[in-house]
């Protein structure tokens, strides 16, 4: 059940099984205004201006004012949100976060509030399209099988110099340098910096760090970059099978972790193959997601 409190803030409440104390109640307060005017320069083919509340308030060029059928052409604005613009409409803003080349938006009403905005290429030139879920389907007629989306290759992968016995990615077509990494044992790096990075972990390892409380500095040290993840080799039903420490207490801790640190997840591999090949895949996906770099 929604509830609405003082018009902004919404309240989702559960009902637990036995008296006060045992529902869950989850609080989204608003995000800003999201809003769309008429575009001022009336030769443009885009006859709609959006204010997004991100960035300083990223202004876009649209085609429509919902991409309610289909996804919506978009251009960056460059002259700035007009002091007298004619509003069309305006809308309460739940979130309004980037994540990677892509824009989530969630609009505080009932209908047409859910959508994405997609920074991409269109014939080799940047593009965006503002898309739904619907719209994202109607693009994709038949729900076909996409084709694996192509990983960038000959990128270089920084190997941090206190990373023992690293992975090699033989036959991934990439680079590996030593660099003393300020977090993770593997990153890809933009400009001196990691854009993401990827820990290492042995299920003996993980074990270690977590009963000295290492692994909670490490998982803090990952939240402070753009992408970051925790690799283990092995599968999570052995953190039950390892000896001297209680694999109950290690689940809850790292279940406590994973709580306090959401943006960095904890995946476990199966093995060190398999670890390998997930750290190559969550970089190089983060490379190609990584937004462009502003022009100089």
């Amino acid at each position: 059940m929604i509830r609405r409190r003082n018009g902004t803030i919404n309240t989702r409440e559960r009902c637990g099984t036995s008296g006060p104390g045992w529902g869950s109640v989850w609080r989204r307060s608003m995000d800003g205004v999201f809003t769309i005017a008429r575009n001022p320069q009336e030769d443009s083919k885009l006859p709609y201006l959006l204010r997004l509340p991100i960035e300083g308030g990223l202004v876009l060029k649209a085609r429509d004012t919902w991409p309610r059928s289909s996804r919506v052409y978009c251009h960056p604005y460059e002259e700035g949100w007009p002091p007298d613009a004619e509003i069309v409409e305006e809308a309460p803003v739940v979130s309004c976060r980037r994540r990677g080349a892509v824009i989530d938006l969630v609009l505080d009403r009932p209908r047409l509030n859910r959508s994405q905005f997609v920074f991409t290429e269109s014939r080799g030139r940047p593009a965006i399209f503002w898309q739904t879920r619907k719209a994202a389907r109607a693009a994709n007629p038949g729900a076909r099988i996409p084709r694996a989306r192509a990983l960038p290759e000959g990128f270089a992968i920084a190997v941090d110099t206190r990373e023992r016995y690293p992975y090699r990615f033989a036959g991934r077509g990439v680079t590996t340098e030593r660099l003393a990494l300020p977090a993770g044992d593997y990153a890809v790096v933009a400009e001196g910096d990691p854009i993401a990075a990827v820990e290492r972990k042995t299920l003996e390892n993980l074990a270690a760090s977590l009963s000295d409380g290492t692994m909670a500095f490490q998982m803090q040290r990952l939240a402070e970059l753009p992408s970051a993840a925790v690799v283990v080799e092995g599968r999570y039903p052995q953190l039950f099978g390892l000896e001297h420490v209680p694999g109950a207490w290690l689940a809850d801790m790292l279940a406590r972790l994973q709580l306090r640190y959401p943006e960095v997840p904890i995946v476990f591999a199966d093995s060190r193959r398999f670890a390998e090949e997930w750290t190559y895949r969550f970089l190089a996906a983060a490379l190609a997601e990584a937004p462009p770099e502003p022009d100089a």
